[in-house]
């Protein structure tokens, strides 16, 4: 299990900056941003529509590169890694969550789930169990498993998406605004996952623009205009999980 006493850095980015052109046009999404990631750790990460949420989560997780700047996992610069070592380090060490869910309809939430082990070569049978402990870990039903997405509700439908995030025993699980598409009593359900997962030794880095589900981490960082503007302690009185 991973303990949230370890404090080696998992992901670190150092210095990074993320720029987009269209034509002439140049936007800075990102600038001089410093931010790591250890063992265990249960953060969240806010700020206001287009501070640069998102881009610094795919920063995160390895699904985009900087423009400047340096992002090491486990301590290896992955400016060094060609696109199959990134995309096998993303499968095996990382999982991902979305506000969209993300399923596919004609496949069975089975099917769905054991997507990430498949390109791992794991026998099926082996899959099947993995599929059944991953969406009980996740709160999920058995009796779901030949169910198609559409079958289920939002709520049920994200935790057969966090799930699928986390099949493989990720090192780190992240979340874009995963409760964002959701009524208050199923957010609560998928955040009450997420404080389970970490207790069980994931690391859990939540994108959010709900200060109620911010306040359930442990720790909260605020990004505008693309620059990390501060490090808080949630308000436990005001999370999701302490409102009736």
């Amino acid at each position: 299990m991973l303990g949230k006493t370890q404090t080696k850095p998992i992901i670190r980015l150092v210095d990074v900056y993320k720029e987009y052109r269209v034509g002439a046009i140049s936007t800075l999404a990102l600038k001089k941003v410093n931010f790591q990631i250890s063992n265990g750790q249960l953060i969240a990460i806010m700020g206001p529509s287009g501070s640069g949420k998102t881009t610094l989560l795919n920063m995160i997780g390895l699904l985009d590169r900087p423009s400047k700047g340096k992002i090491f996992f486990d301590g290896v610069d992955i400016s060094r890694l060609d696109d199959r070592t990134l995309a096998s380090l993303r499968n095996t060490k990382l999982g991902f969550v979305f506000q969209t869910f993300n399923l596919i309809n004609r496949l069975t939430v089975f099917e769905n789930i054991e997507l990430p082990l498949i390109p791992r070569g794991i026998p099926r049978n082996l899959r099947a169990k993995m599929v059944l402990e991953a969406l009980t870990k996740a709160g999920g039903e058995e009796s779901w498993l030949h169910k198609k997405p559409n079958q289920l509700s939002g709520g049920q439908q994200q935790r057969v998406a966090i799930a699928r995030a986390i099949v493989g025993k990720p090192v780190v699980l992240l979340a874009d605004e995963p409760t964002g598409n959701l009524d208050r009593a199923s957010a609560k359900t998928v955040v009450e996952t997420f404080l389970n997962l970490n207790k069980a030794g994931h690391t859990v880095v939540v994108v959010t623009h709900d200060p109620e589900v911010a306040n359930c981490m442990d720790k909260i960082y605020v990004i505008r205009d693309g620059e990390i503007v501060g490090e808080f302690p949630p308000k436990k009185s005001e999370s999701l999980i302490s409102k009736e």
